[in-house]
């Protein structure tokens, strides 16, 4: 018997928390953005009077406001979101203990051990729309089906505050016209390289040829080609469990542009003492550095490398992330953003060799390393992050403090 997978998505969901600490926001066209001061002119959400301009998620503001003058921006309130998606999860919680939030706005139910105490997929689907309306003011979209990525997109087909229905016997129907796209992880890469052998919606990419679609897209192209099939038996998991980490990195969009060695190291010292902290209080070390830099054109690049032992120290992260930059990047070409990750984890009492920049390669000198580093996190954690910083970014006329929300 096929699963009964539930994913439910927020309207608009910061716009719409917006629209109830404001209510005179809710017939207006209005937005949430980032803080455009800092360079974060980029559009979050955005109400239903909004999108009739044609106002599109992660465009910036600039080319919102010329599409409609008259829109309204909030900046946005984070706290006040995490209140909301936590009540709307403990809703969701009466009906399973299987709700996998994917994001602060959605979350994946497996209801099938549910139908017989609450009824069919549909119908539980109805009940939680009508409880989050009631209970928060907010609404949701709800696709159900017999599979995650299937529900997944069920939830995106009709908004707002909609159900949909995606079965066995019919969702070659609704899906296949759709573009790839459409699908969960089919990015813009990914929608290019398909459209370069002819396929353009899922049904195109359900019908090709698997071997095709890997050798032009690799590992990724196996998994779409599944998901198009109806081929993706993932788990909900539990409320709470620990999900695997496969990265810890930071990005940050700097208040001005930089250009210069000195420029690019501050802004790397800032993002690997982050990413390093982050990978120490998740309990891993990375074997290896991923850097991406934008330019004010918005052009991108993203460079790798492997590192020689496993590690989850500042100054390991800053010197591989100032090697790539150096062997791939222009130092007197401005820089707009900046990331920074650290991939291959393993577990931090995985064996590898680990160097230490105190000189020498003595266990004494190694554990001092470790040590300084762990001694900085017990203080920002009593104290705030910005209770101790580099002498080279005190002077910060770059935006670092950003670098807190930008995490992935």
């Amino acid at each position: 018997m096929d699963r009964t997978i539930l994913h439910c998505d927020c309207n608009g969901f910061f716009a719409s928390v917006e629209c109830l600490f404001h209510p005179e926001f809710k017939n207006v066209p209005m937005a949430v953005c980032g803080d455009p001061e800092s360079r974060h002119g980029i559009i979050l959400a955005k109400n239903e009077p909004a999108k009739k301009f044609g106002i599109r998620t992660a465009e910036t503001v600039w080319q919102a406001k010329k599409k409609c003058p008259e829109l309204v921006l909030a900046a946005t309130r984070f706290q006040e979101y995490r209140k909301f998606c936590h009540e709307i999860n403990q809703i969701y919680l009466r009906y399973t203990d299987l709700v996998e939030p994917f994001s602060i706005d959605e979350s994946w139910l497996d209801v099938t051990a549910s139908r017989e105490l609450f009824g069919d997929g549909p119908k539980i689907a109805d009940e939680l729309r009508a409880a989050v309306r009631k209970e928060t003011g907010l609404t949701i979209s709800v696709g159900v089906s017999f599979n995650k990525v299937f529900a997944k997109m069920g939830s995106d087909y009709k908004k707002p505050d909609a159900t949909t229905v995606i079965g066995r016997e019919d969702y070659k129907r609704i899906l296949f016209p759709l573009p790839v796209s459409a699908l969960l992880f089919c990015g813009s890469k990914s929608e290019e390289l398909l459209a370069g052998i002819g396929i353009h919606t899922v049904g195109g990419l359900a019908a090709s040829s698997r071997p095709l679609v890997v050798s032009r897209l690799g590992k990724i192209g196996g998994q779409l080609y599944d998901y198009a099939n109806g081929r993706d038996e993932s788990a909900v998991l539990s409320f709470g469990a620990v999900r695997e980490v496969k990265s810890v990195g930071n990005s940050i969009t700097f208040r001005r542009d930089l250009v210069g060695t000195e420029d690019i190291r501050r802004g790397v010292a800032a993002l690997a003492d982050s990413v390093a902290a982050r990978l120490r209080k998740q309990g891993v070390r990375c074997w290896g550095v991923q850097v991406g830099i934008k330019n004010p054109s918005l052009k991108s690049i993203s460079r790798q490398k492997t590192l020689p032992y496993p590690t989850h120290l500042a100054k390991d992260l800053s010197a591989a992330a100032m090697k790539l930059i150096g062997a791939s990047w222009n130092p007197l070409a401005p820089i707009r953003l900046l990331s920074l990750t650290g991939i291959n984890l393993v577990p931090e009492d995985s064996s590898g060799e680990q160097l230490c920049f105190f000189g020498g390669d003595d266990t004494d000198a190694r554990d001092r390393e470790e040590k300084l580093e762990a001694a900085l996190d017990t203080i920002r954690d009593k104290f705030g992050k910005s209770a101790v910083s580099s002498a080279s970014l005190l002077n910060d006329d770059i935006g670092i403090g950003n670098i807190r929300r930008e995490e992935r």
